[in-house]
């Protein structure tokens, strides 16, 4: 079973996330700002992060460049979910290594969990039928 983090300082959101994550089978750990989430994310060692940008202590940012410079967490899969939707802050997450950047008011929670399952690769995107 993958090991899922949820990193967001809204705990309602944190909640719903992580109950409609751990429907989809995979185990949830949680922090609620980004100096938790790296702690967590050493002891824990999860196969994704999604998380915020905007947190108090330490942005998502901030913690996915300390992620990826630090050897037990350099390669876990990173989501990362904004209400940032410029393209130089598109790019800063990208740059920085994350596997998606998805913008909060584009997406709704069924679009982060397929994104969720393309990352780590353990479902097949649903394809169109056709009756050709």
């Amino acid at each position: 079973m993958s090991k899922v983090m949820v990193v967001e300082d809204d705990a309602a959101l944190r909640e719903i996330y992580s109950i409609r994550i751990t429907a989809e089978g995979y185990e949830v750990v949680s922090a609620g700002d980004g100096e938790e989430a790296l702690a967590v994310a050493v002891r824990e060692k999860p196969d994704l992060i999604l998380s915020d940008v905007m947190m108090p202590k330490i942005s998502g940012f901030d913690m996915l460049d300390i992620l990826r410079n630090t050897p037990e967490t350099a390669n876990i899969h990173v989501i990362m979910m904004t209400a940032l939707s410029a393209d130089d802050q598109r790019a800063r997450g990208e740059r920085l290594g994350c596997d998606r950047y998805l913008v909060k008011s584009q997406v709704g929670i069924e679009d982060v969990v397929n994104a969720i399952h393309e990352v780590l690769g353990d479902k097949q995107p649903v394809e169109s039928v056709s009756n050709a």
